[in-house]
């Protein structure tokens, strides 16, 4: 079942169409995927549906409720700009937050606590944002965006400013919150997230959604029969019944790229390999999410 279902969304700026006749479902406990390149219409999206911007036509649904007011405090939003008060103390600006979100005083503190000791930051509470580094104060954001236990997290490049280590950490976190029952929005440029952590994923370019589904789904449907053989010997034995897109003599292997046909199956293919090389190494060529984006926002092959 949905979390949330946007229906034919569409916003304009003037004369600028920011939206599209965009329609999203994001299922329940899942990490999804909100990809696209600068400018596609996400930021709106995400305004849209954290109430920050209304659209021109279209609906959202948040637990099959239009979506209201009432839904703000069942939402933790990470925007891209973060909105820490840079003058006010750690501590003190959380705690202000928290209530903001519905917390009582003390359920707020005793969960900052579980916080500050998990992320090991306790000697913060005092410190002033601005005298944080920035990745000190993304910490500090993820929490706040977090601490209220949001049913729907959204979080807009959320490694930004995180050396590998703290963005390892965090990284475990939005897994962790994924198992304890969020649903949660990841907008990124960083590929290799999205491979890593996105269940379902939706692309939009110039204001259309172009791309939308499971990830395994998604990456199944752009493959395109290709194997990467490393062999020693030759490939003779194909006798033209494959495409060999690829054929390179290495110091200790050869490698090739070979296309079977949609009759074919892989068997076919080892089968044939087999005659007259020694196969090393077998297996099928699954297209990126980095090659799909490039293909469809550019409209190139991936090959």
């Amino acid at each position: 079942m949905e979390l949330l279902k946007a229906e034919n969304l569409s916003k304009s700026y003037a004369s600028h169409k920011a939206l599209d006749d965009v329609s999203l479902t994001i299922p329940r406990h899942t990490i999804f995927g909100l990809l696209g390149p600068n400018g596609a219409g996400k930021t709106t999206l995400i305004r849209i549906i954290t109430q920050i911007f209304t659209a021109d036509s279209g609906q959202i649904l948040f637990n099959g409720e239009k979506l209201n007011p009432e839904h703000i405090s069942k939402i933790g939003y990470m925007p891209e700009e973060r909105g820490l008060y840079k003058k006010m103390k750690v501590g003190e600006q959380l705690l202000y937050l928290a209530q903001l979100k519905g917390m009582t005083k003390n359920d707020a503190l005793a969960t900052l606590k579980e916080w500050f000791q998990k992320f090991e930051i306790s000697n913060w509470w005092n410190k002033n944002v601005e005298d944080l580094s920035k990745g000190m104060q993304q910490k500090i954001q993820f929490v706040a965006t977090v601490m209220h236990k949001p049913e729907l997290i959204i979080l807009d490049e959320p490694f930004s400013g995180f050396d590998p280590i703290n963005a390892n950490l965090i990284k475990d976190e939005i897994l962790l919150l994924k198992e304890q029952g969020s649903t949660i929005i990841f907008s990124t440029h960083r590929m290799e997230s999205v491979e890593e952590l996105c269940d379902h994923v939706a692309l939009i370019n110039k204001a259309k959604k172009i791309l939308d589904g499971p990830k395994r789904d998604i990456k199944n449907a752009y493959k395109e029969n290709i194997f990467e053989v490393e062999y020693t010997g030759s490939l003779v034995s194909l006798n033209g019944s494959f495409k060999i897109l690829k054929d390179n003599a290495g110091a200790e292997f050869s490698t090739a790229s070979i296309q079977i046909s949609p009759e074919q199956k892989p068997n076919d293919l080892l089968s044939a390999l087999i005659k007259s090389a020694e196969v090393q190494a077998f297996k099928e060529k699954i297209p990126s999410m980095n090659e799909i984006f490039i293909s469809k926002v550019k409209g190139v092959s991936y090959e």
